[in-house]
């Protein structure tokens, strides 16, 4: 635990003590899942991972009640890629989709079906693999598979992995709530349209002014009280916290009087942090009022490191699309209350490929026969080891000027970034260097060769898609 030490003593906390007291093994046979994904969250983003600006205590409880895994990652430092794995349980090297889908009004016109195999780049010194408009309908969801097992699926918010024939309902979802090809709303508000007309395609207006996260939240406890009388899986995608920033008044001001904490200051950001908080108390409370808290799984995640501007992800390095910790380490709780330890802290490196594996384990359904990489983690619930094993990414993609295509392997203490122009290597030993500051590629080029030997291996067996010299 000494990563999970270092990194709550710099926070100025101290980790949480696992508790002694065994979990109540309680008879459900299909227990009831929410899957609740926050849209660009850092991994600082909540009090309980050290946010002394930012205001969550719905998030808060519900990390008390459960466990906090602190070294979860997503499998990739943008959104789709990461939303690809999580309803796969497979890399995105290996679906295909490494780069965030550009959504209907975003795509080249001349582009009527697919990509062109490979980007030019203009100047750049690399031709760079095209990124899909969507995710093949081949790939098997959780959706698809929690359906087969008898289970109500439903889809709320973001889904951003293709257009109309590849929405929620084509991939196991028998409800769909404003998911749609949009990476992000253009406005926040009621009717959630700018002044070209765009807008979510599936969200119908229901009362002017009304914030997009309050207006998921009132579905989301209608979809629940509506299903509750069989098992249910929901996939609850905020478009919060993305861009663009827009809250609600009243509690931006609440914040302006507020001083800079840790580097994080920005107010209509931390308000829209305090209305997602609110939408997770409001299901809480929805399942207490429903007496089903002790028959549901609540699983809570970030899709991706936090954006440099709206917040500051440090004392980790860097933030979204990056390849340092800082893009793609992310909150993480797992909750179900009654049937795993509360107040739990597993330093345990995991990965979003972990998610569909695990949920299949606790609900004792069938994994899906094609190969996954995800595993089953449930055991680390109940303070039980398991084995690490190393943990992947692969962005052949330009993004800003100073990210190039890019390949990273976690393995152990250790992690090794390769990148595909400029300096090839960086090599940080993460249990001694947490925050990044000291490249060893250089010193320890034996370490180097090791884990640049099992990346190629994974990238080959992946089939992933690589950048070429022109």
């Amino acid at each position: 635990m000494k990563l999970n030490k270092i990194l709550f003593s710099t926070l100025g906390f101290i980790p949480c003590v696992n508790s002694n007291a065994e979990p109540v093994q309680k008879s459900f046979n299909q227990p009831n899942v929410v899957l609740v994904l926050v849209d660009d969250l850092g991994w600082k983003d909540v009090g309980f991972m050290g946010s002394k600006f930012f205001e969550t205590p719905n998030i808060d409880k519900l990390a008390k009640q459960g466990v906090v895994f602190t070294n979860a990652y997503a499998a990739c430092a943008v959104c789709s890629p990461t939303r690809a794995s999580i309803q796969t349980g497979r890399y995105p090297a290996r679906v295909g989709i490494t780069d965030w889908i550009r959504a209907r009004f975003q795509q080249n016109t001349t582009e009527v079906s697919a990509p062109l195999p490979f980007e030019e780049n203009g100047n750049k010194k690399l031709r760079t693999p095209s990124n899909p408009f969507w995710m093949e309908l081949s790939e098997v969801t959780i959706g698809e598979v929690l359906k087969k097992a008898g289970y109500f699926t439903c889809h709320i918010g973001k889904w951003h992995l293709g257009t109309d024939d590849y929405y929620p309902e084509k991939q196991g979802y028998d409800v769909n709530i404003a998911g749609c090809d949009m990476g992000q709303p253009v406005n926040y508000f009621d009717p959630y349209t700018n002044e070209k007309g765009v807008g979510f395609p599936n969200l119908k207006s229901r009362q002017k002014g009304e914030y997009l996260e309050d207006r998921l939240a009132s579905d989301l406890k209608t979809v629940i009280e509506q299903h509750k009388d069989k098992p249910f899986f929901i996939n609850m995608c905020n478009y919060a916290v993305h861009t663009p920033l827009m809250a609600k008044a009243e509690i931006i001001k609440k914040y302006e009087s507020k001083k800079v904490i840790d580097g994080q200051k920005n107010v209509v950001y931390a308000a829209m942090i305090e209305s997602m908080d609110q939408a997770v108390g409001s299901l809480m409370n929805t399942l207490k009022d429903n007496d089903l808290i002790d028959n549901t799984i609540v699983i809570f995640l970030s899709d991706n490191g936090g954006l440099i501007g709206p917040t500051d992800n440090s004392p980790l390095r860097s933030g979204k699309g990056y390849p340092y910790e800082g893009g793609i380490r992310i909150p993480m709780i797992v909750s179900w209350n009654g049937n795993i330890p509360a107040g739990s802290v597993c330093d345990l490196p995991v990965s979003t490929v972990d998610v569909l594996p695990t949920v299949c384990a606790l609900t004792k359904t069938t994994l899906p026969k094609n190969e996954i990489d995800g595993r089953d983690i449930s055991p680390s619930l109940y303070h039980k080891k398991i084995k690490e094993v190393p943990l992947f990414w692969h962005f052949p993609h330009y993004r800003t000027p100073d990210v190039v295509p890019y390949s990273i392997i976690r393995d152990g203490d250790w992690k090794l970034i390769k990148r595909y122009e400029g300096v090839e290597f960086e090599l940080f030993n993460l249990i001694k260097d947490p925050f990044e500051q000291t490249d060893l590629s250089k010193s320890k080029p034996d370490k180097v060769k090791e884990m640049n030997r099992k990346l190629e291996i994974w990238l080959k067996d992946t089939h992933a898609k690589m950048p070429m010299a022109k």
